[in-house]
């Protein structure tokens, strides 16, 4: 599994022109699958997020969590986290889990960072979404397991 995380202070995710999550101060998580993974990586990325010390402290260093500070995640599946374009300029994708194994294991992912105490929206999965975000920082992490 793999992450992408963008401290925000503020997004919102449209499809087919509706509003369908919107955040205030907190992460946009881009969130992909790959073949193998299982629950147990899951629970690991949920728990690394909820964790995750980026947001800055009264002295300015990047000290506290999501929970910290009290945002909130938008949570959107990303497949495309798993393209390779090493060979030529279109990706593949084969490193992607499939949709039915990818939902179930995205979805997972969701509940578990909600049992860890963050407040989490959620994107479509597999729809053509459109995100606005406004970056704080930036700041942008990636982590895989």
């Amino acid at each position: 599994m793999k992450f992408v995380a963008q401290r925000v202070l503020g997004a919102r995710l449209v499809v087919d022109g509706e509003l369908v999550s919107e955040i205030g101060r907190g992460l946009v998580v881009y969130f992909g699958v790959r073949a193998g993974d299982n629950e147990r990586h899951a629970e690991k990325c949920a728990e690394k997020l909820a964790a995750l010390r980026i947001f800055e402290d009264g002295a300015g260093k990047m000290n506290l969590s999501v929970k910290d500070v009290a945002g909130e995640v938008l949570f959107v599946s990303q497949f495309t986290l798993y393209g390779d374009c090493g060979r030529g300029n279109r990706p593949s994708f084969t490193e992607a889990a499939r949709p039915e194994v990818a939902r179930p294991l995205y979805e997972a992912a969701g509940r578990y960072l909600e049992m860890c105490g963050v407040p989490v929206k959620y994107g479509v999965f597999g729809a053509d979404m459109r995100i606005e975000q406004q970056n704080d920082g930036p700041v942008t992490i990636i982590y895989e397991i």
